[in-house]
């Protein structure tokens, strides 16, 4: 090979770099593009007399400057920074409408108990009455707009869950179109990668990453096999898996996430494993936050509802009848699983006497080896029981016209219809209990400083039926009473040992007695005829609204009222929004710096390349100057040669 030849391959050599500049420059601003840089060799050289004679140069081959720990670490990063942002803007919806001091629950709870304590203050009044029955029918209102606001987010949740599953199957199909690219790009220049492609299914998996947390493995023959939740196969090779928004098993209202398998059968992959990207948000921002708010929203209408339901059946209305219900209350919801092989599903309601207990979690219930397996998804605590039925946690499991097959399972949701079907039952205002229905007495001729205190009825209904009989309690000593039923003529309890400030309880009352009693003094317990000024049992009704009726432990006394309830879920909500915030302001910073580090070695430098080019462009005309000199070298010895 000569001079001339030479000069060739330093041309060549230099047309080729300035050819992957130029591609560089024209790339600078293309998503996901990685810089490209040539690699030179020598050619053999040729031996001669005077030693080894150098043949010249070639390009061995053009690579792209890339890093796969650092790419790794970007998708990573993306994925955690996708998943809060996802979140963030999910759960702003709902901190908003519970936060506002004017769309909020308080004002309406406010106001209601102002009605109640209108009728205290007044309870013949009927314009009070009507206040109180009006602020129940806002208060209900209040209820059912916060929960149909919360549908309108799940539903808004479930939108995006079909819409980002069909963004995901896009991916996955130009992935798989890719690899099967990739690997005939390669199959056709040995040893020699196809850059562009390279990169541009990068992008694709960067795109897909931030729908949805992936891992790959890279295949002898350059392809991706691309893997998402816990090891569900997305794309192998050429081929492309779909996945499908499918119903929920367990609870039809949720769309969740299938893997179409063979024979187009959609396989539910469990929402725990799906993590990361937009779609793990909106999934992780309904399983932590929306469902618990919407429970939580619900056992305050069930609650609140049963109280003033228990508290006005234990009083008088104006007509001297026994209280009866003000508000219609929801029962839970109870759904079997689509996959279930048996009959039915069992019964359950709410428990009066424990509704202090209900939590705001949902619960699993499960037929497992002849046993019934129920686990709270707030903990994941587990119980187990041999037969039903069974109270826990508030509410009551009865087996009803269950048939369970083995491995059955029931979705039930205990409050979640509470806001959304609290009703006001009362039409009548006259039927507000306002009064109790029975009163006590002192004989006109007691001679003692004894007095007797008002009585209070045993709750929670039903009522002891011989609650209005008259009941009297006459001192035989000082020391000692009998207790005597006027009305069915019988006694009662005969020689009670008299202790001053003790309990006092019969045919469903409770009263007390104080001071010092003398022999022949007399009281009488009896029902309250014509009491339509007493305001005893609204006074009660008034009081629920400081009093704790909610958030008791298995056993123990409750620990919130209706408000502090209520601020505990704007409180829960708030922390977790400010929460999200920080934890995707920290992941966004990750994500920035490993794309930093990423761009630092793939990232196209517009200088360098401007330097670049002056450098091939001065060896492009230093090989030329080569072949020129060999051109005129050549032309001499021609003359010579003539």
């Amino acid at each position: 090979m000569g001079i001339l030849s030479i000069g060739v391959t330093g041309l060549n050599a230099a047309q080729t770099g300035l050819l992957t500049t130029s591609h560089n420059i024209a790339n600078a601003s293309t998503p996901g593009y990685s810089r490209q840089y040539t690699v030179q060799g020598t050619n053999v050289a040729l031996y001669s007399g005077a030693g080894y004679v150098g043949q010249g140069g070639h390009v061995e081959t053009v690579r792209r400057s890339y890093d796969q720990l650092l790419a790794r670490n970007v998708l990573s990063a993306e994925a955690g920074a996708s998943e809060m942002d996802s979140y963030l803007s999910q759960i702003h919806q709902i901190d908003n409408m519970f936060a506002d001091v004017d769309s909020g629950l308080s004002p309406s709870l406010a106001n209601f108990f102002r009605g109640v304590q209108d009728v205290a203050a007044n309870p013949t009044s009927l314009a009070a009455r009507q206040s109180m029955l009006s602020a129940s029918e806002a208060l209900t209102a209040r209820f059912k707009a916060l929960d149909e606001r919360l549908a309108d987010v799940s539903s808004g949740v479930n939108s995006q869950v079909t819409t980002q599953i069909t963004q995901i199957n896009t991916f996955s199909s130009q992935l798989a179109d890719i690899n099967q690219r990739v690997v005939l790009a390669r199959a056709s220049g040995i040893s020699h990668e196809p850059n562009d492609l390279l990169d541009q299914r990068e992008q694709i998996l960067k795109d897909l990453n931030k729908l949805v947390r992936i891992t790959t493995a890279t295949q002898s023959d350059g392809s991706f096999n691309v893997f998402v939740g816990a090891g569900q196969p997305l794309v192998v090779g050429n081929q492309a898996f779909q996945l499908k928004a499918v119903r929920a098993p367990d609870n039809s209202e949720q769309i969740t996430v299938g893997l179409i398998g063979p024979g187009g059968t959609a396989q539910v992959i469990p929402e725990s494993q799906i993590t990361g990207g937009s779609l793990g948000g909106v999934l992780r921002f309904r399983s932590e936050t929306l469902n618990t708010t919407q429970n939580a929203l619900g056992r305050i209408a069930l609650t609140l509802g049963q109280n003033i339901n228990d508290q006005n059946r234990l009083g008088q209305d104006l007509t001297g009848a026994p209280g009866q219900t003000i508000f219609n209350l929801s029962v839970p919801r109870v759904t079997a699983s689509s996959s279930n092989t048996g009959s039915g599903a069992p019964d359950v309601a709410i428990d009066t006497e424990s509704i202090a207990e209900l939590t705001t979690s949902n619960y699993d219930l499960a037929y497992v080896g002849g046993s019934y397996r129920l686990t709270r998804h707030s903990d994941n605590l587990v119980r187990t029981y041999g037969s039903l039925p069974q109270t826990v946690d508030g509410f009551t499991i009865s087996a009803g016209a269950w048939a369970p097959a083995a491995n059955d399972s029931i979705l039930i949701q205990p409050t979640r219809d509470g806001a959304h079907n609290l009703s006001v039952a009362m039409t009548d205002i006259r039927a507000i209990a306002a009064a109790a229905p029975v009163r006590v007495a002192s004989a006109l001729a007691n001679t003692g400083q004894g007095a007797i205190e008002p009585v209070v009825v045993n709750g929670p209904p039903p009522v002891n039926a011989n609650l209005q009989h008259k009941v009297t309690i006459s001192f035989t000593s000082a020391t000692s009473f009998d207790v005597v039923d006027v009305t069915a003529g019988s006694t009662l309890a005969s020689g009670v040992s008299y202790t001053a400030g003790a309990d006092i309880s019969y045919n469903g009352w409770t009263t007390t007695i104080r001071g010092v009693p003398v022999t022949g003094d007399v009281f009488s317990v009896e029902t309250n005829t014509n009491g339509v000024a007493d305001n005893r049992n609204a006074a009660l009704l008034g009081a629920l609204q400081t009093r704790s009726t909610m958030n008791a432990s298995s056993g123990g006394s409750p620990t919130a009222t209706y408000q502090s309830a209520y601020a505990q879920i704007v409180s829960l909500v708030g922390s977790k929004s400010n929460e999200v915030e920080a934890i995707g302001a920290a992941q966004q910073s990750l994500a920035d710096q490993a794309t930093t580090s990423l761009q630092s070695v793939a990232g196209v430098n517009l200088d360098e390349e401007a330097a670049n080019l002056l450098r091939y462009q001065q060896a492009y005309q230093a090989a030329a100057k080569v072949i020129e000199i060999a051109s005129k070298i050549f032309d001499e010895v021609l003359a010579l040669a003539r």
